[in-house]
């Protein structure tokens, strides 16, 4: 006589670690998704109430709706005309973007030498660092016209204007992390037999690096909060010259269309350096 007896296989137990890692992430993602998107939405609701309120003139506050038009009417040919003064929206911006990339290469490329020189020989420090203070505290137009006398209205102005808000914030982080960098690694590195070039190359610049790239973002943001001043005289086709020649007419909406897009592709540039920064220092904030 046989017996079968069935045998049924236990279902696996769910792990409370990995479910609560999970959940986590879940959370995290819900976290930096949504609150960005929360503010967004808080802000045209509150737009949206002023406008409605009148408290305002249109002028001044225009409906959020009104600026979708105007958008709409900048990015596209409409009753014969062609965007904003014969050039659509995306024109307009390229130019602003090369003239800003052509302007932060050069402000970034020199500010990083010079941070990495005046790090690492001090009376170089002592000379450049009041010149370098000098021209930090300088607020873009106080230079502009005279750039504008030496180099004339074309190209010229308006990428060394952007080159030189660039220069500072590279040049003082670099510096800054340059003197900053570990002093133990240094000796060491020369006690196994190093030279001065070979310290600065692998023991200095790794160690600056974090530091750099805020300074290379900072020198972006500073680049685009000086766009609009670079591209008052001759400035179309580019966002600056939109914004200031719409706010001649007190067109408000299309100002602030040149607003949104000079933000919006300032967001962009920032989320790209964040990313390159990442696989460049994968090290930073873990040691």
């Amino acid at each position: 006589m046989s017996v079968f007896v069935d045998i049924v296989p236990e279902e696996p137990k769910a792990d409370p670690a990995r479910a609560g890692v999970s959940a986590a992430r879940w959370r995290g993602l819900l976290t930096k998704a949504g609150l960005p998107l929360l503010s967004v939405l808080v802000f045209f609701a509150v737009w949206q109430l002023v406008a409605t309120l009148g408290i305002w003139n249109q002028t001044f506050v225009p409906y959020p709706n009104t600026v979708w038009r105007a958008f709409i009417d900048v990015s596209t040919t409409h009753d014969g005309a062609r965007g904003y003064a014969g050039y659509l929206l995306y024109e307009h911006l390229y130019m602003t973007l090369r003239r800003v990339l052509a302007g932060v290469v050069i402000g970034v490329v020199a500010g990083v030498l010079l941070g990495l020189l005046m790090g690492s020989v001090s009376w170089i420090r002592s000379v450049l660092e009041p010149w370098l203070t000098f021209l930090r505290a300088l607020p873009p137009l106080a230079y502009f016209f005279l750039l504008v006398i030496w180099l004339g209205i074309d190209e010229a102005p308006k990428i060394t204007l952007l080159a030189l808000a660039a220069l500072p914030p590279a040049a003082v982080a670099t510096t800054a992390a340059v003197v900053a960098a570990p002093v133990g690694l240094q000796e060491a590195a020369r006690a196994l037999g190093a030279t001065r070039t070979q310290v600065i190359r692998d023991v200095v610049v790794p160690s600056a690096l974090p530091e750099t790239f805020t300074g290379i973002r900072l020198a972006v943001g500073m680049a685009y909060s000086s766009v609009v001043a670079a591209e008052l005289f001759n400035g179309i086709p580019g966002i600056g010259g939109l914004v200031k020649d719409a706010s001649n007419y007190n067109n408000t909406p299309v100002v602030l269309v040149g607003i949104f897009a000079i933000g919006f592709s300032g967001l962009v540039i920032d989320g790209l350096l964040r990313a390159l920064e990442r696989r460049a220092v994968p090290w930073r904030g873990k040691i």
